[in-house]
């Protein structure tokens, strides 16, 4: 039940590149729900400078999410990090995830996300879900990534997702993620599930932005996986890019330019064609 004196998180644009409604952090009393990369770091402290956080709950590892988390962990030494167990190694030795990355963004990896340190081993809670941590409830929700959780804060009963409820800015639609190399889309429906049976009062997304219808915004997000899935199957990479980048234009061409740098549709074809061919679905346009 929430309680009628629970303050209601605090949400910081990053200002991710300079661009608002791309990325954001949750500040959830003493808590950092996903800190965002470093190239943010500074817009983040100035948010907590007088208020020193006592932990980072990550929903998952992408640098997106959690590529500040090393650099957070030295200038706060009593900071603790919250993390699934298949995310933790990739925290204390970041090197194969920053391979993953590189191979993705290129020469784009230092303006985008800036330093990536690693965190102590001996920072790190290592959960598994179903944990109870204070007032956050944590849920293990494979899908998006294959390490990622979710976290019910219970006095004011809103969810935070980070990528597993999509991407929704302003007044666009529902926007599913799908970047390579892991995601998993039976599993990402049945996460889905996990967060109706919570029934919170709003979602808190990374990208970007809080929304209190959350049934219509689940059913939303699910019919975005199976159309995605659809539309990976039929089209070619710049058909489908094309597609996805006219859902982002509807909503206008600012918050379609802050869809597209939080979640770049070429990225999203890669992702859902890798699980489609690992998944033993080949697309029709192939037959």
């Amino acid at each position: 039940m929430r309680s009628p004196t629970a303050a209601e998180p605090e949400l910081v644009d990053l200002l991710h590149l300079g661009r608002p409604m791309v990325i954001g952090a949750w500040l959830v009393g003493d808590v950092i729900v996903d800190p965002g990369p470093s190239s943010c770091l500074q817009r983040l402290l100035a948010a907590v400078e007088h208020r020193p956080p006592r932990a980072l709950a990550l929903t998952h590892i992408h640098l997106d999410h959690a590529g500040a988390s090393g650099s957070l962990a030295r200038r706060f030494p009593d900071l603790e990090v919250w993390v699934h167990e298949r995310g933790a190694p990739h925290l204390i030795d970041p090197s194969k995830l920053l391979a993953s990355a590189a191979r993705l963004y290129g020469e784009e990896m230092q303006r985008r996300w800036g330093e990536v340190l690693p965190v102590a081993a001996e920072r790190i809670r290592v959960l598994g879900g179903g944990e109870s941590i204070g007032p956050f409830r944590v849920a293990y929700t494979p899908g998006h990534a294959p390490h990622h959780v979710c976290y019910l804060h219970e006095p004011t009963q809103w969810a935070f997702t980070g990528d597993l409820a999509g991407v929704r800015i302003g007044e666009g639609d529902v926007h599913a993620p799908t970047p390579p190399p892991d995601i998993d889309l039976r599993a990402w429906s049945a996460s889905l599930e996990v967060i109706e049976r919570w029934s919170p009062r709003r979602l808190a997304l990374t990208h970007f932005g809080v929304y209190g219808d959350v049934a219509a915004h689940l059913a939303a997000m699910r019919a975005q996986l199976d159309e995605a899935a659809r539309m990976a199957r039929e089209l070619d990479a710049a058909s489908f890019a094309a597609a996805v980048r006219a859902r982002f234009a509807a909503a206008g061409p600012q918050t379609a330019a802050a869809y597209e740098q939080a979640s770049p549709p070429l990225l999203g074809f890669a992702g859902l064609t890798r699980y489609l061919d690992r998944s033993g679905q080949r697309r029709e346009r192939e037959r």
